[in-house]
């Protein structure tokens, strides 16, 4: 039972620092001529978008949705190697996968990524035996260098002391190895800030309704403001069409003869409340290509994924009985009966993947980028996987540099002078921003909860100074948004204000974990559309 009592009262003058109005944005994307047009706010997107803006680019990006609205928040929330592309013998990628992971979690973004240790169980009769798969995470750990310990094989009694719900009929081993996770629409939403803070110029719920051509090339695009109806244009030397899933939908609007360049995949996944502690995911192998995951992630656990082509409307994704029964028999294998509830379920979610085009099992293609060049220049790119967000950015830049004719010009930093390593906003040590939250409170009244201070630490890193000092200043923001969830109020004012939130989704979904909690009552809701109409 929420206890909301009201709103908290803010007063309708924007927070210092806040973001410009969308109608400044709209005014300022329609007069200025930009280098380059990103359409589509996903990851590979705003990935673009941040190195070009790095490079001195003039860079404009436009999503139909929300930021992360649509793959790039419905992910496995993995930063991972990828343990299974080790058997195709693809080891050079694996290395590459590796690297990168470690740079995002390390280097990048330490407050929004956590290292998480595996376990791969192995079943009398199962597809991969116990030598087989302790080589493969032996291996898979020294292309990491070992940075993760060394992957090693586990007795069943100590891999069931961390996994209290790990079924242990017929277990014969457990092998081990390590990953990273994160929360991957706040990941997004920082290289989101990354890029506004390079100079990029960014607006969500902007729907691209047609192409600006000049003499035959596309130019820039004719957009809708979908929270206002206005509708204005963005004039560009270059664009880019990163729209992932609708990547063929753009392109017809520059070629209505362009052939598909991509197929889709459907990955569906189910948040489960946790009938005990986790201290480790689980990994376990459904066939000689497909692995089936069970995740501790944000207080829950995630489940999934399903891998199977995708020929419908791209907005109409959905999580369907066939895919909720498919995820709970596939997590039996390995998973007690009493974690595997559908009582415990709080909420599902599918994303698309979108893979090169052309025949075979989805489940065994490439998660390649492709890049495409149209008609009227337009460059489209598509594909990729999370973990190398940073890579994808830096090779498509690569690709633009290339371009004959030099559509950006010359008068900018090529993408092989930027900085490797550069932090996302808010890089802190979260264990060392939550004890100062929790010791830092105001001197009269309640300190903030520890659970909160945990939360606001991995999912902001120093900026939840920024939200405790709006909490500090107005007791309201300081409660919880529900009782059973660490968000507070001063979140939401902060989505609003910092975050380009314009709707209940956008804070709920992808700014909080409130959704994902099944906690987005219609109480909680009506409070987070009041205070985004504030």
């Amino acid at each position: 039972m929420t206890t909301l009592q009201s709103v908290p009262a803010l007063g309708t003058h924007p927070a210092s620092g806040s973001l410009p109005s969308r109608a400044e944005t709209r005014d300022q994307l329609s007069k200025a001529t930009y280098d380059l047009l990103v359409i589509g706010g996903g990851i590979l997107g705003i990935s673009t978008a941040w190195h070009a803006a790095q490079s001195g680019l003039r860079v404009a990006l436009v999503d139909a949705g929300d930021f992360a609205g649509a793959t790039s928040s419905a992910s496995s929330k993995l930063l991972h190697g990828g343990l299974r592309y080790l058997q195709t013998g693809a080891v050079k990628l694996v290395a590459e996968n590796h690297f990168e992971r470690r740079a995002v979690s390390r280097q990048v973004a330490p407050h929004l990524a956590n290292p998480l240790t595996f376990y791969l169980p192995v079943y009398k009769g199962g597809p991969h035996g116990a030598a087989k798969l302790g080589a493969g995470v032996f291996a898979y750990s020294a292309l990491s260098a070992f940075g993760d310990g060394v992957g090693h094989l586990l007795s069943p009694a100590k891999a069931a002391q961390d996994v209290p719900e790990l079924r242990t009929d017929n277990l014969k081993a457990v092998a081990v190895y390590g990953d990273d996770q994160m929360n991957d629409a706040r990941m997004a939403l920082m290289t989101v800030r990354a890029a506004v803070a390079a100079g990029a110029t960014v607006l969500n719920h902007a729907e691209v309704t047609g192409l600006r051509f000049t003499r035959g090339r596309v130019t820039g695009a004719e957009l809708k403001d979908r929270t206002s109806g206005d509708e204005f244009g963005v004039t560009a030397r270059l664009v880019l069409n990163a729209t992932g899933p609708w990547v063929d939908h753009l392109r017809k609007m520059e070629d209505p003869n362009a052939a598909p360049s991509i197929r889709l995949s459907k990955g569906a996944h189910l948040v489960l409340k946790r009938t005990s502690p986790w201290k480790a995911a689980l990994a376990t192998p459904i066939d000689k290509y497909r692995i089936t995951f069970a995740l501790p992630w944000e207080d829950m656990l995630l489940l999934g994924t399903t891998d199977e082509e995708y020929e419908g409307d791209p907005g109409r994704v959905e999580v369907t009985e066939k895919d909720t029964a498919q995820i709970l028999d596939e997590a039996a294998f390995s998973i007690r009966d009493q974690q595997l509830s559908r009582d415990l379920i709080t909420y599902s979610f599918a994303g698309l993947r979108v893979l090169p085009g052309g025949p075979g099992d989805t489940s065994k293609a490439k998660r390649e980028t492709v890049v495409t060049e149209g008609r009227g220049g337009m460059l489209s790119v598509a594909g990729g996987k999370w973990t190398t967000f940073r890579h994808i950015g830096r090779t498509v830049m690569k690709k633009l540099e290339q371009l004959p004719g030099h559509p950006l010009g010359e008068d900018y930093e090529p993408v092989s002078t930027l900085p490797k390593r550069l932090p996302l906003p808010g890089i802190a040590n979260p264990n060392a921003v939550a004890h100062r939250l929790l010791v830092d409170g105001p001197a009269p009244g309640p300190r903030m909860a520890a659970d909160t201070a945990k939360h606001l630490a991995t999912h902001y890193g120093s900026l939840s100074f920024e939200i405790a000092r709006m909490a500090n200043e107005n007791p309201d923001l300081a409660r919880r948004i529900h009782p059973d969830a660490p968000e507070i109020w001063a979140q939401v004012a902060y989505a609003r204000d910092h975050e380009w939130a314009e709707t209940a989704d956008d804070v709920l979904r992808r700014r909080t974990t409130l959704t994902i909690r099944g906690l987005a009552t219609d109480e909680v809701r009506a409070g987070v559309e009041s205070m985004l109409r504030k």
